[in-house]
């Protein structure tokens, strides 16, 4: 059963892309097409203190016809940030992700913000978990 440290190391860009709360919402759409991540970690003094998402700026920039040059991030971003930690195992998290409706996880360890993982990452890890049991039960039943 994988865990979440697994997921992070084996990430192909283990980056975590952060911004300032009181930047703009056009500066982090900028990062994120730069970076093509879907969702930055809010962080203010190396603290957590939200997400930003596209979801969140479709919401509540676009639909509620806000600019994204004076809004700062803070105004939009999810504020109540679940996390996990790097014990926790790739079917806790994908049940959490389908439960609250989420797409990304900050992972914390004692606090500190030491990765940042979406549902793509852990599905991949999942499907892999399942290929292995696979390989396993055919070599079991093949002798």
């Amino acid at each position: 059963m994988t865990i979440v440290a697994q997921v992070i190391k084996n990430k192909a860009v283990q980056s975590i892309f952060t911004i300032a709360p009181n930047a703009t919402v056009l500066e982090a759409i900028k990062i994120m097409a730069d970076k093509g991540v879907g969702a930055l970690v809010v962080a203010e003094d190396e603290k957590l203190v939200g997400i930003f998402s596209e979801r969140d700026y479709t919401r509540k920039v676009t639909l509620m016809e806000r600019s994204s040059n004076t809004t700062p991030v803070s105004d939009i971003m999810t504020s109540k940030v679940i996390t996990v930690g790097l014990n926790n195992t790739v079917e806790e998290c994908l049940q959490l992700m389908t439960d609250r409706h989420l797409r990304h996880l900050p992972v914390l360890d004692k606090e500190k913000l030491v990765g940042f993982i979406s549902i793509g990452d852990l599905v991949k890890a999942a499907m892999e978990d399942q290929r292995v049991l696979i390989e396993q039960l055919q070599q079991y039943i093949s002798g």
